[in-house]
């Protein structure tokens, strides 16, 4: 079964959590180099979250297009950053786990707020899809995007190029006045230009929100689309600890914050910053036992 079928046929889908954060526990900075310059490492945490029971795994591609790539200086190849990406979560998947591209921000602003235009925005995200679709991807997720007009450059690009599902989800940076992003965009208007651009899912990861404020964008979210929602949080708010940022929040406690979302009306679920395997493997066992 493609992925497109699995949307539609499955009730509830369990995406993997942080990559990230994973990486800097292991001294490595949650880079997408490291695909290059420390495979083992992330194909180990890939692994964790294949055995965790979550149905999908995101490439450790997030940021690997080339406007991020070339304004941070990295040095990296796009095509064979992203290429290897594909290759690592292909691996740890072993055929059991569907593995979805991973497409985040350029880093960069929009006109006339910055000096990039939606064309030079879309021409990045349309290099990096077309690596990650060559390269074998179920399907493509944009995520972690707190402007709107960029999340549709990116989902435009993908929808308009590759026959392939694209997921697309906001940060957003509160929950009250109609849930909006740091730029000002409501959860309404984001679901609505989602749509109406053709996502297959909407949803939120991220962002400043915990999994409990996350369900009350949800709930928004599915008020206004009738597309599949999907709710990726944190694992709680992050705390400044030894001037290392730290996430508290425990597997069962992330497990009830999903819950509430999937009450919310969310049918994909997952987690973003500081969750682990074993945050996933809590909300797994928590689906079971539903």
């Amino acid at each position: 079964m493609d992925f497109s079928a699995f949307l539609q046929n499955q009730e509830i889908i369990l995406l993997d959590g942080a990559i990230g954060t994973e990486l800097d526990k292991r001294g490595l900075m949650g880079r997408a180099s490291n695909n290059l310059d420390s495979p083992k490492v992330v194909l180990e945490i890939q692994r964790e979250y294949a055995q965790s029971g979550c149905d999908a795994l995101t490439t450790n591609t997030l940021t690997m297009n080339r406007i991020f790539i070339e304004t941070h200086n990295l040095g990296i190849d796009v095509r064979e950053v992203n290429r290897a990406g594909v290759e690592l979560a292909r691996q740890a998947a072993d055929n059991k786990q569907y593995v979805l591209g991973n497409i985040s921000s350029t880093g960069q602003l929009l006109e006339p707020y910055g000096d990039y235009s939606e064309s030079q925005f879309y021409d990045a995200f349309k290099e990096q899809a077309q690596v990650l679709a060559e390269a074998g991807v179920d399907g493509f997720i944009i995520e972690t995007i707190f402007y709107l007009r960029e999340a549709l450059c990116a989902l435009r690009a993908c929808k308009e190029n590759f026959q392939l599902p694209a997921i697309v989800s906001i940060a957003f940076a509160t929950e009250t006045k109609g849930g909006r992003t740091i730029m000002g965009n409501s959860a309404e208007d984001c679901a609505k230009s989602l749509t109406e651009a053709g996502a297959d899912v909407i949803g939120a990861n991220c962002g400043d929100l915990d999994p409990a404020q996350m369900a009350v964008v949800v709930s928004m979210l599915k008020s206004a689309t009738n597309k599949p929602i999907l709710a990726q949080p944190n694992a709680g708010k992050p705390r400044l600890v030894d001037d290392k940022t730290v996430f508290e929040m425990a597997p069962a406690d992330f497990a009830a914050g999903i819950a509430e979302c999937l009450q919310a009306g969310a049918s994909l679920v997952g987690g973003c910053c500081g969750t682990t395997p074993e945050h996933i493997r809590a909300v797994a066992e928590m689906l079971d036992e539903k």
